[in-house]
């Protein structure tokens, strides 16, 4: 009987062990040598390794390169989350029908999605090339004239969360289709009965049926556009004048430029702290209002 006893409390562990040796090796070790090194001058170019206590946390506080590139990913958030949400419910309501339309129109939506990063920039780069790009050549079609996207300090932002629209937006695209197909059609046919109209069912009946999918989409993607990096770092490199390097690229430059890792690594969590404590009162205002209705 005992010998029953331990199988069954200790099986379970036998099972997850693997699990759990992966995630203290690739997950837990490195947020804890992370956290440890920001006290310390750590170094790839050979320093030696010296205590420096709270010194790199007031070193980033006093650099404005910090505040100026989390001001660009502030900034970027806020330009690129509200469209990503909207546009990606506009692209589920028009999709959520049954035929070959909406299964093209799926398609479509999704399909940049899957595209890599470097495909993605080469291609909008390309499209916003003065000279011989499409967004360019419409303008002077319609008699306005050229634009450098990607080299003008108020559009280059614009230009990459443009293209971070077209990219990635698929994502949400999915996860509102998924929960309007999880809708019951009764509730459609028993508003039509009782003679409401498409506009009615949608304000009172699909997007408050909606409000908890769209509120985890509002957080996944708070979090994912403050992690920006891939298509700025391959449209802009930063540029111009910095106007859009983001605090993600500003960490990567400290770290593997600068070779500073312990100053990397105190900005890397005050980044984190930042995300955290946006992530989770936005949560928490979605889930009030999830709650209330």
């Amino acid at each position: 009987m005992e010998k029953a006893d331990w199988k069954q409390r200790w099986g379970g562990l036998f099972f997850v062990a693997p699990f759990l040796l992966l995630f203290v090796v690739f997950m837990l070790w490195p947020v804890i040598s992370g956290f440890w090194n920001s006290f310390f001058n750590t170094s790839l170019a050979g320093v030696k390794h010296e205590f420096l206590g709270l010194q790199n946390w007031r070193d980033l506080f006093g650099d404005p390169a910090v505040w100026s590139s989390l001001k660009n990913t502030l900034v970027f958030t806020a330009m690129s989350t509200p469209p990503l949400v909207i546009v990606a419910l506009v692209m589920a309501l028009l999709a959520n029908r049954k035929g070959l339309l909406g299964w093209l129109l799926r398609f479509s939506y999704f399909a940049p999605f899957v595209l890599p990063a470097t495909v993605v920039t080469l291609i909008w780069v390309w499209i916003y090339q003065p000279g011989f790009g499409l967004v360019n050549g419409l303008l002077t079609a319609g008699g306005f004239a050229e634009i450098d996207w990607l080299n003008t300090d108020n559009r280059a932002m614009l230009a990459v969360v443009i293209t971070t629209v077209w990219w990635t937006v698929g994502f949400n695209f999915l996860l509102y289709l998924a929960a309007l197909q999880g809708i019951p059609e009764q509730v459609y046919e028993a508003a039509r009965i009782d003679g409401a109209n498409g506009l009615q069912q949608l304000f009172r009946i699909t997007l408050p049926l909606l409000s908890r999918t769209t509120g985890l989409i509002a957080v996944l993607q708070l979090v994912a556009s403050l992690k920006i990096f891939d298509q700025i770092y391959l449209m802009t490199n930063g540029g111009p004048n910095y106007a859009t390097r983001p605090i993600i690229q500003y960490i990567y430059e400290s770290g593997f430029t600068s070779y500073r890792i312990g100053y990397a690594s105190a900005i890397s969590y005050l980044f984190f702290a930042i995300i955290v404590i946006v992530a989770v009162a936005q949560f928490k205002l979605f889930s009030g209002r999830g709650e209330s209705a």
